[in-house]
This record gives C-alpha cells, structure tokens and sequence, in this order.
C-alpha cells in the first residue's frame, strides 16, 4: 500500500494531527506530508502513505493557491484570528481603492518577515518558544515569489482574497502587511489551500473518510517526469543499486522507474541521457511483493 492521498484538512487541527489520525485509519506508520497548513486553515493536504514518502519532493507541487479572508483594522500577534489583539486602528473609508492601489507591491519577488508564531527554528527552537516566552529574537526576511494577489469581494471590514504563490510563503505576513501599507491593520480570519501544483482542493478526500481506496498510484502523481518500465533484470540491478542503460535518449535529469505493473520502484538521476542511476528507492524489502507475480 503505497501512493499519494489528497486530504481537505478540517478547522482545528494541525497537520501532524491528520498524520496521527490517518496512521490510525490506514495502520500504518509511514505517512508524511508535504506543505504544513496551520490550526487555523482548511484545505488540501497532500499526504504520501507507505514508501512513497520518498518521492514526496519529487512531486509537482508548486505553485501553491490560498483563498484567504482578510479582517481590517486589528492587528494579532499571530498574525490571524487565533491570537490576541494588540491593536485596534480605524479603517478608511476608501478601503477598497486602497486596497487595489496596494496589491501591485506585493507582486512578483517581495521580501517577507514569518510570523513570530510560527514553526520556524533559529537556533534549534521554533520561533513560537520564544515568543510563549517573550523573548526577542532576530527574524531573517526571506525572498518570496507571489503570482498573483487578487481582491476577489470586500464586506465592511473583511475581504476575500486569492493567492498564487511559491512555497514557504506565509499568508498570514500577506495580510499583515498589507494592513500595515494600508496603516490600519489586518489579520487572518480564515485560510483555505485550494491547489498545490498539479492537485486541487476538488480531487481532496475528508479526513474523516479517507480509507487506502483513495490512495493514487504514485506513477499517477509522478507524470510530469519520464517513465521508464523495466524488465526484471533491469530491476533487479535497480534493487541492488547498479544502472541500467536505456535505448532511447531522455532529455531530463530525473526518469521514474518502474515495474511493468506500473509500480514505482525508483527515482533515477539521467547520466549521458541514457544512463539511468538509481538515486531514490524503496526499501529492499519491498521488491519481492512487486516482482511476485512477473
């Protein structure tokens, strides 16, 4: 049982907390994920079960897509809903053309504090010990890149939002500093992840109904990379780390390799273009079950 599983991760709940529940649910222990999403957010969590957690940052998953909703004129020292606020400022009257007169800026590279509360580590912490503690500590910006930034609606003081952007981007900063431009204040008051590269939120199973029916194949996730089947001496060199030569050229660093069942036993670096080295595999053990019945 291995492949990829596409979960709308309920309010309330942390990331690791899906892990726990579907390890229970699936029994068993290798589950892992990629793209944290906070307490505070829903959405598409893209999980990886049994050996495909190895080929998790092989993945397309970039660029990412939020569906914020935005408060305006309170600033939390979270950044969103779930803090404390530390500042209340009145909001223009014009909020909607400040609004738009300000996105441009946030377009394209833009340079980014994270939140204090976040999981962040300097030093071996995460940023979040040291503000329970109140204690200072030096936040380094970080470049990000953001596709697009849209005012999808605006009601009094909240507005919705969508967001296309890389990965490691923190939405929470987004509306932070957008309130700060705009000199009234914002923060997060609900976040969904409706896509991450090739997955979207509407292939996402609920939490609470996701069973290994669900679980893609990971050949399936892995199209974007040349597939090459093998034979069973070609795996077999494959299980033992040597590699094996293709016929045909292949014009990308990394080639999937697989069984002729389309079991997914390797990602391969491409060496001279026809020199497929294993570089990512499954555990050894595993080759007896996939090569049983070839």
């Amino acid at each position: 049982m291995f492949g990829i599983l596409l979960i709308n991760k309920p309010q309330g709940i942390t990331s690791h907390g899906v892990i726990s529940r579907l390890r229970k649910a699936l029994d068993t222990r290798r589950i892992g994920h990629a793209g944290t999403l906070d307490p505070l957010a829903t959405g598409l969590l893209v999980v990886a079960v049994g050996p495909a957690t190895r080929f998790l940052q092989y993945l397309n998953l970039e660029p990412k897509t939020y569906v914020s909703t935005v408060k305006f004129g309170q600033s939390t020292n979270t950044y969103d809903a779930e803090g404390e606020v530390i500042q209340t400022r009145p909001i223009p009257e014009n909020l909607e053309q400040q609004i738009n007169n300000s996105l441009p800026q946030f377009l394209g590279k833009i340079t980014q504090s994270p939140p204090i509360y976040s999981a962040i580590k300097v030093q071996g912490k995460p940023l979040y010990e040291y503000a329970r503690r109140g204690e200072e500590v030096e936040i380094k910006a970080r470049t990000q890149n953001i596709h697009s930034y849209t005012l999808d609606s605006i009601s009094g003081d909240e507005a919705i939002f969508t967001i296309t952007c890389d990965g490691g981007t923190y939405i929470r900063s987004l509306a932070h500093d957008l309130g700060e431009v705009i000199g009234c204040g914002a923060h997060i008051k609900e976040l969904c992840r409706t896509g991450a590269g090739q997955f979207h939120l509407n292939q996402a199973i609920p939490l609470d109904q996701a069973t290994a029916d669900h679980i893609i194949p990971s050949h399936q996730t892995l199209q974007h990379l040349p597939q090459i089947i093998l034979n069973r001496e070609e795996i077999d060199h494959i299980r033992h780390g040597r590699s094996v030569e293709n016929p045909t050229p292949i014009n990308n660093p990394k080639a999937v390799l697989m069984t002729p069942d389309s079991n997914v036993i390797s990602i391969a670096n491409v060496v001279k273009e026809t020199e497929l080295h294993p570089y990512c595999v499954i555990p050894y053990e595993l080759f007896d079950q996939l090569i049983e019945n070839l």
